[in-house]
Protein backbone atom coordinates (compact mmCIF):
# COMPACT_ATOMS: atom_id res chain seq x y z
CA UNK A 1 0.00 0.00 0.00
CA UNK A 2 1.10 3.54 -0.75
CA UNK A 3 0.13 6.02 1.93
CA UNK A 4 0.81 9.74 2.36
CA UNK A 5 0.98 10.64 6.04
CA UNK A 6 0.95 14.24 7.26
CA UNK A 7 3.14 14.55 10.37
CA UNK A 8 2.28 17.40 12.75
CA UNK A 9 4.70 17.04 15.72
CA UNK A 10 3.53 20.23 17.44
CA UNK A 11 4.96 21.40 20.76
CA UNK A 12 6.63 20.18 23.94
CA UNK A 13 7.15 16.42 23.85
CA UNK A 14 5.12 16.16 20.65
CA UNK A 15 8.15 16.00 18.32
CA UNK A 16 9.89 13.40 20.53
CA UNK A 17 7.00 10.94 20.73
CA UNK A 18 5.94 11.46 17.12
CA UNK A 19 9.48 10.63 16.01
CA UNK A 20 9.17 7.23 17.66
CA UNK A 21 5.75 6.59 16.11
CA UNK A 22 7.21 7.41 12.70
CA UNK A 23 10.10 5.04 13.44
CA UNK A 24 7.62 2.24 14.13
CA UNK A 25 5.67 3.03 10.96
CA UNK A 26 8.91 2.83 8.98
CA UNK A 27 9.53 -0.62 10.46
CA UNK A 28 6.02 -1.63 9.43
CA UNK A 29 6.54 -0.38 5.87
CA UNK A 30 9.78 -2.36 5.62
CA UNK A 31 8.44 -5.57 7.16
CA UNK A 32 5.15 -5.60 5.23
CA UNK A 33 6.37 -4.05 1.98
CA UNK A 34 4.39 -0.80 2.04
CA UNK A 35 5.37 2.67 0.89
CA UNK A 36 4.71 5.40 3.43
CA UNK A 37 5.49 8.99 2.43
CA UNK A 38 5.68 11.66 5.13
CA UNK A 39 4.99 15.40 4.93
CA UNK A 40 5.80 17.34 8.09
CA UNK A 41 4.13 20.64 9.02
CA UNK A 42 3.87 23.19 11.83
CA UNK A 43 0.96 23.55 14.24
CA UNK A 44 0.35 25.07 17.66
CA UNK A 45 2.90 27.21 19.50
CA UNK A 46 5.70 26.25 17.12
CA UNK A 47 3.57 27.53 14.25
CA UNK A 48 2.64 30.73 16.07
CA UNK A 49 6.31 31.46 16.77
CA UNK A 50 7.24 31.14 13.10
CA UNK A 51 4.12 32.31 11.27
CA UNK A 52 1.87 34.07 13.77
CA UNK A 53 -0.86 31.46 13.17
CA UNK A 54 -1.72 28.33 15.14
CA UNK A 55 -2.77 26.57 11.93
CA UNK A 56 -0.95 28.01 8.89
CA UNK A 57 -2.61 27.54 5.52
CA UNK A 58 0.40 25.51 4.36
CA UNK A 59 -0.22 23.02 7.17
CA UNK A 60 -3.91 22.75 6.35
CA UNK A 61 -3.11 22.19 2.66
CA UNK A 62 -0.71 19.36 3.56
CA UNK A 63 -3.40 17.73 5.70
CA UNK A 64 -6.04 18.09 2.98
CA UNK A 65 -3.73 16.36 0.50
CA UNK A 66 -2.70 13.53 2.85
CA UNK A 67 -4.37 10.16 3.28
CA UNK A 68 -4.11 10.33 7.09
CA UNK A 69 -2.61 12.61 9.74
CA UNK A 70 -0.34 11.75 12.69
CA UNK A 71 -0.49 14.48 15.32
CA UNK A 72 1.81 15.11 18.28
CA UNK A 73 0.74 17.58 20.97
CA UNK A 74 0.20 21.31 21.31
CA UNK A 75 0.59 23.85 24.08
CA UNK A 76 3.24 26.05 25.62
CA UNK A 77 3.47 27.72 29.07
CA UNK A 78 4.02 31.15 27.57
CA UNK A 79 0.52 30.95 26.11
CA UNK A 80 -1.05 28.94 28.93
CA UNK A 81 0.02 31.60 31.41
CA UNK A 82 -1.17 34.50 29.27
CA UNK A 83 -4.98 34.63 29.22
CA UNK A 84 -4.80 37.79 27.09
CA UNK A 85 -3.10 36.02 24.19
CA UNK A 86 -5.24 36.48 21.08
CA UNK A 87 -3.72 33.52 19.22
CA UNK A 88 -3.37 30.33 21.24
CA UNK A 89 -1.88 26.93 20.32
CA UNK A 90 -5.11 25.05 21.05
CA UNK A 91 -6.88 27.07 18.37
CA UNK A 92 -4.80 25.22 15.79
CA UNK A 93 -6.25 21.84 16.74
CA UNK A 94 -9.81 23.13 16.99
CA UNK A 95 -9.49 24.81 13.59
CA UNK A 96 -8.04 21.65 12.09
CA UNK A 97 -10.87 19.48 13.43
CA UNK A 98 -13.42 21.88 12.00
CA UNK A 99 -11.69 22.29 8.63
CA UNK A 100 -11.36 18.52 8.13
CA UNK A 101 -14.80 17.71 9.48
CA UNK A 102 -13.43 15.46 12.22
CA UNK A 103 -16.64 14.99 14.18
CA UNK A 104 -15.84 11.70 15.96
CA UNK A 105 -13.14 11.23 18.58
CA UNK A 106 -12.37 7.62 19.49
CA UNK A 107 -10.45 6.84 22.66
CA UNK A 108 -9.75 3.20 23.59
CA UNK A 109 -9.24 2.58 27.32
CA UNK A 110 -7.45 -0.61 28.29
CA UNK A 111 -5.88 -1.90 31.50
CA UNK A 112 -2.71 -3.78 30.54
CA UNK A 113 -2.10 -6.88 32.63
CA UNK A 114 1.57 -5.92 33.06
CA UNK A 115 0.67 -2.54 34.58
CA UNK A 116 -2.26 -3.27 36.88
CA UNK A 117 -0.16 -2.38 39.91
CA UNK A 118 0.64 1.05 38.44
CA UNK A 119 -2.93 2.27 38.46
CA UNK A 120 -4.17 4.34 41.43
CA UNK A 121 -7.28 2.12 41.36
CA UNK A 122 -7.42 -1.32 42.94
CA UNK A 123 -6.31 -4.22 40.76
CA UNK A 124 -9.61 -6.09 41.23
CA UNK A 125 -11.50 -3.07 39.90
CA UNK A 126 -9.51 -2.50 36.72
CA UNK A 127 -8.44 -6.02 35.74
CA UNK A 128 -10.02 -6.77 32.36
CA UNK A 129 -11.13 -3.20 31.62
CA UNK A 130 -11.45 -2.64 27.87
CA UNK A 131 -13.84 -0.01 26.53
CA UNK A 132 -13.94 2.78 23.97
CA UNK A 133 -15.22 6.34 24.27
CA UNK A 134 -16.92 7.96 21.26
CA UNK A 135 -16.88 11.72 21.79
CA UNK A 136 -18.57 14.19 19.44
CA UNK A 137 -15.88 16.62 18.42
CA UNK A 138 -17.13 19.61 16.41
CA UNK A 139 -20.31 20.71 18.15
CA UNK A 140 -21.51 21.68 21.59
CA UNK A 141 -20.30 24.31 23.98
CA UNK A 142 -16.76 24.52 22.61
CA UNK A 143 -18.04 25.71 19.23
CA UNK A 144 -21.23 27.52 20.26
CA UNK A 145 -21.78 31.27 20.31
CA UNK A 146 -19.71 33.01 22.98
CA UNK A 147 -20.72 36.29 24.61
CA UNK A 148 -19.11 38.69 27.03
CA UNK A 149 -21.02 41.69 28.33
CA UNK A 150 -19.74 45.18 27.67
CA UNK A 151 -18.70 45.56 31.30
CA UNK A 152 -16.89 42.19 31.22
CA UNK A 153 -18.88 40.86 34.16
CA UNK A 154 -21.19 38.40 32.43
CA UNK A 155 -20.23 35.65 30.03
CA UNK A 156 -22.00 32.80 28.26
CA UNK A 157 -21.21 29.85 25.98
CA UNK A 158 -23.97 28.27 23.92
CA UNK A 159 -24.24 24.46 23.78
CA UNK A 160 -25.97 23.64 20.52
CA UNK A 161 -26.49 20.37 18.62
CA UNK A 162 -28.48 19.32 15.57
CA UNK A 163 -30.07 15.95 14.88
CA UNK A 164 -27.62 15.36 12.04
CA UNK A 165 -24.58 15.97 14.26
CA UNK A 166 -25.87 13.45 16.79
CA UNK A 167 -26.99 10.86 14.25
CA UNK A 168 -23.68 10.60 12.41
CA UNK A 169 -21.59 9.83 15.49
CA UNK A 170 -24.32 7.61 16.97
CA UNK A 171 -24.17 5.35 13.93
CA UNK A 172 -20.38 5.11 14.25
CA UNK A 173 -20.63 4.21 17.94
CA UNK A 174 -23.31 1.57 17.39
CA UNK A 175 -21.29 -0.04 14.58
CA UNK A 176 -18.28 -0.18 16.90
CA UNK A 177 -20.40 -1.81 19.61
CA UNK A 178 -21.56 -4.46 17.14
CA UNK A 179 -17.94 -5.52 16.72
CA UNK A 180 -17.25 -5.51 20.45
CA UNK A 181 -19.47 -6.71 23.33
CA UNK A 182 -22.66 -5.19 21.93
CA UNK A 183 -23.37 -2.60 24.62
CA UNK A 184 -23.57 1.18 24.22
CA UNK A 185 -23.91 3.69 27.05
CA UNK A 186 -25.06 7.23 26.27
CA UNK A 187 -23.64 9.72 28.77
CA UNK A 188 -25.58 12.99 29.05
CA UNK A 189 -27.34 15.36 31.47
CA UNK A 190 -30.88 14.92 30.18
CA UNK A 191 -32.43 15.72 33.57
CA UNK A 192 -31.23 19.33 33.18
CA UNK A 193 -30.11 20.14 29.63
CA UNK A 194 -32.35 20.46 26.57
CA UNK A 195 -29.43 19.55 24.31
CA UNK A 196 -29.03 16.27 26.24
CA UNK A 197 -32.72 15.50 25.82
CA UNK A 198 -32.25 15.83 22.07
CA UNK A 199 -29.29 13.43 22.30
CA UNK A 200 -31.49 10.85 24.04
CA UNK A 201 -34.26 11.19 21.47
CA UNK A 202 -31.94 10.87 18.46
CA UNK A 203 -29.80 8.05 19.88
CA UNK A 204 -32.93 6.08 20.83
CA UNK A 205 -34.15 6.38 17.23
CA UNK A 206 -30.78 5.35 15.81
CA UNK A 207 -30.68 2.35 18.14
CA UNK A 208 -33.65 0.85 16.27
CA UNK A 209 -31.22 0.06 13.44
CA UNK A 210 -29.01 -1.97 15.79
CA UNK A 211 -31.21 -4.58 17.48
CA UNK A 212 -28.17 -6.57 18.62
CA UNK A 213 -26.75 -3.68 20.69
CA UNK A 214 -28.07 -2.98 24.20
CA UNK A 215 -28.54 0.75 24.86
CA UNK A 216 -28.05 2.17 28.34
CA UNK A 217 -28.16 5.75 29.68
CA UNK A 218 -26.15 7.45 32.43
CA UNK A 219 -26.11 11.04 33.62
CA UNK A 220 -22.59 12.37 33.33
CA UNK A 221 -22.09 12.84 37.08
CA UNK A 222 -23.06 9.21 37.70
CA UNK A 223 -20.94 8.07 34.76
CA UNK A 224 -17.92 9.84 36.25
CA UNK A 225 -18.48 7.93 39.49
CA UNK A 226 -19.08 4.58 37.75
CA UNK A 227 -15.80 4.92 35.81
CA UNK A 228 -14.02 4.66 39.15
CA UNK A 229 -16.33 2.23 40.95
CA UNK A 230 -16.90 -0.30 38.15
CA UNK A 231 -15.22 0.54 34.83
CA UNK A 232 -15.61 -3.07 33.60
CA UNK A 233 -19.32 -2.43 33.01
CA UNK A 234 -18.57 -0.28 29.94
CA UNK A 235 -18.11 -1.37 26.34
CA UNK A 236 -18.76 1.68 24.14
CA UNK A 237 -19.49 5.08 25.69
CA UNK A 238 -21.13 7.72 23.49
CA UNK A 239 -21.23 11.35 24.59
CA UNK A 240 -21.10 14.99 23.55
CA UNK A 241 -18.02 17.16 23.24
CA UNK A 242 -17.39 18.63 26.70
CA UNK A 243 -18.55 15.57 28.65
CA UNK A 244 -16.33 13.41 26.47
CA UNK A 245 -13.36 15.67 27.04
CA UNK A 246 -13.73 15.34 30.79
CA UNK A 247 -14.57 11.65 31.22
CA UNK A 248 -11.93 10.47 28.74
CA UNK A 249 -9.24 12.20 30.80
CA UNK A 250 -10.73 10.69 33.95
CA UNK A 251 -10.68 7.25 32.33
CA UNK A 252 -7.02 7.69 31.41
CA UNK A 253 -5.94 7.01 35.00
CA UNK A 254 -7.26 3.44 34.80
CA UNK A 255 -4.27 2.19 32.81
CA UNK A 256 -1.71 3.77 35.12
CA UNK A 257 -0.36 6.40 32.72
CA UNK A 258 -1.85 8.87 30.29
CA UNK A 259 1.24 8.13 28.19
CA UNK A 260 -0.35 4.84 27.06
CA UNK A 261 -3.55 6.16 25.53
CA UNK A 262 -4.08 6.75 21.84
CA UNK A 263 -6.96 8.38 20.00
CA UNK A 264 -8.44 8.86 16.55
CA UNK A 265 -10.46 11.79 15.22
CA UNK A 266 -12.42 10.86 12.13
CA UNK A 267 -14.91 12.35 9.68
CA UNK A 268 -16.45 11.39 6.37
CA UNK A 269 -13.16 11.83 4.48
CA UNK A 270 -10.27 12.67 6.80
CA UNK A 271 -8.76 11.05 9.88
CA UNK A 272 -6.25 12.28 12.46
CA UNK A 273 -4.46 10.16 15.07
CA UNK A 274 -2.88 11.48 18.27
CA UNK A 275 -1.93 10.57 21.84
CA UNK A 276 -4.40 12.02 24.34
CA UNK A 277 -1.69 13.51 26.55
CA UNK A 278 -0.73 17.17 26.32
CA UNK A 279 2.57 18.76 25.37
CA UNK A 280 4.08 18.16 28.87
CA UNK A 281 6.66 20.96 28.48
CA UNK A 282 8.36 20.01 31.77
CA UNK A 283 9.59 16.81 30.13
CA UNK A 284 10.67 18.33 26.83
CA UNK A 285 14.14 17.21 25.77
CA UNK A 286 14.68 14.97 28.80
CA UNK A 287 13.99 11.65 27.09
CA UNK A 288 11.41 10.63 29.68
CA UNK A 289 8.20 11.09 27.65
CA UNK A 290 6.31 7.87 27.02
CA UNK A 291 5.97 7.34 23.24
CA UNK A 292 3.58 4.40 23.53
CA UNK A 293 0.43 6.53 23.16
CA UNK A 294 1.79 7.99 19.94
CA UNK A 295 2.89 4.55 18.73
CA UNK A 296 -0.56 3.11 19.47
CA UNK A 297 -2.06 6.07 17.62
CA UNK A 298 -0.01 4.92 14.63
CA UNK A 299 -1.57 1.47 15.10
CA UNK A 300 -5.04 3.04 15.01
CA UNK A 301 -3.98 4.81 11.81
CA UNK A 302 -3.11 1.48 10.23
CA UNK A 303 -6.39 -0.08 11.34
CA UNK A 304 -8.26 2.85 9.79
CA UNK A 305 -6.76 2.12 6.36
CA UNK A 306 -7.39 -1.61 6.67
CA UNK A 307 -3.91 -2.78 7.68
CA UNK A 308 -5.05 -4.87 10.63
CA UNK A 309 -2.18 -7.37 10.65
CA UNK A 310 0.29 -4.51 10.69
CA UNK A 311 -1.54 -2.81 13.55
CA UNK A 312 -1.58 -6.09 15.48
CA UNK A 313 2.19 -6.27 15.08
CA UNK A 314 2.51 -2.89 16.80
CA UNK A 315 0.22 -3.98 19.64
CA UNK A 316 2.34 -7.10 20.18
CA UNK A 317 5.47 -4.97 20.24
CA UNK A 318 3.96 -2.63 22.82
CA UNK A 319 2.84 -5.51 25.05
CA UNK A 320 6.28 -7.11 24.77
CA UNK A 321 7.95 -3.84 25.75
CA UNK A 322 5.71 -3.56 28.80
CA UNK A 323 6.35 -7.18 29.76
CA UNK A 324 10.13 -6.71 29.55
CA UNK A 325 9.90 -3.30 31.25
CA UNK A 326 11.25 -1.44 28.24
CA UNK A 327 9.27 1.56 29.42
CA UNK A 328 9.77 5.17 30.44
CA UNK A 329 9.74 6.22 34.13
CA UNK A 330 6.01 6.94 34.28
CA UNK A 331 5.31 3.18 34.28
CA UNK A 332 8.73 1.71 34.97
CA UNK A 333 10.61 2.34 38.21
CA UNK A 334 13.00 -0.62 37.85
CA UNK A 335 15.14 0.79 35.03
CA UNK A 336 15.72 4.54 35.02
CA UNK A 337 17.87 4.42 31.87
CA UNK A 338 15.04 3.60 29.45
CA UNK A 339 14.49 6.68 27.31
CA UNK A 340 11.78 7.73 24.88
CA UNK A 341 14.05 6.75 22.00
CA UNK A 342 14.92 3.33 23.46
CA UNK A 343 11.25 2.43 23.73
CA UNK A 344 10.74 3.36 20.08
CA UNK A 345 13.85 1.44 19.08
CA UNK A 346 12.68 -1.70 20.86
CA UNK A 347 9.14 -1.72 19.42
CA UNK A 348 10.40 -1.02 15.90
CA UNK A 349 13.03 -3.72 16.33
CA UNK A 350 10.43 -6.19 17.60
CA UNK A 351 8.35 -5.62 14.47
CA UNK A 352 11.37 -6.35 12.29
CA UNK A 353 12.79 -9.22 14.36
CA UNK A 354 10.10 -10.57 16.74
CA UNK A 355 12.05 -13.76 17.51
CA UNK A 356 15.01 -11.77 18.78
CA UNK A 357 13.14 -9.73 21.38
CA UNK A 358 15.05 -11.20 24.35
CA UNK A 359 18.34 -10.24 22.71
CA UNK A 360 16.92 -6.81 21.98
CA UNK A 361 15.92 -6.51 25.63
CA UNK A 362 19.52 -7.21 26.69
CA UNK A 363 20.92 -4.70 24.21
CA UNK A 364 18.46 -1.99 25.20
CA UNK A 365 19.54 -2.28 28.83
CA UNK A 366 23.15 -2.04 27.75
CA UNK A 367 22.27 1.24 26.09
CA UNK A 368 22.43 -0.28 22.64
CA UNK A 369 19.91 -1.13 19.93
CA UNK A 370 19.86 -3.78 17.26
CA UNK A 371 18.26 -1.32 14.83
CA UNK A 372 20.52 -0.81 11.81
Amino acid sequence: MKLTIAILPGDGIGPEVTKQAKKVLEAISHQFDHTFMYKEALVGASAIDKTGEALPQKTLDICLDADVILFGAIGDPKYDNNPAAKVRPEQGLLQLRKALGLFTNIRPIKAYEQLLEKSPLKKKIIKGVDFTIYRELTGGIYFGEKKLSDDGKTASDLCEYTEEEIERIAHSAFKAAQNRRKKLTLVDKANVLESSRLWRKVVANVSKNYDDVALDYLFVDNAAMQLILNPKQFDVILTENMFGDIISDEASVIGGSIGLLASASTGKKYALFEPIHGSFPQAKGKGIANPVASILSAAMLLEHVGLHEEAASIHKGVEKSLKLKISTPDVNTDYDTITTEKVGDFIADYILYPDDSNLNFHNIHLGQSTII
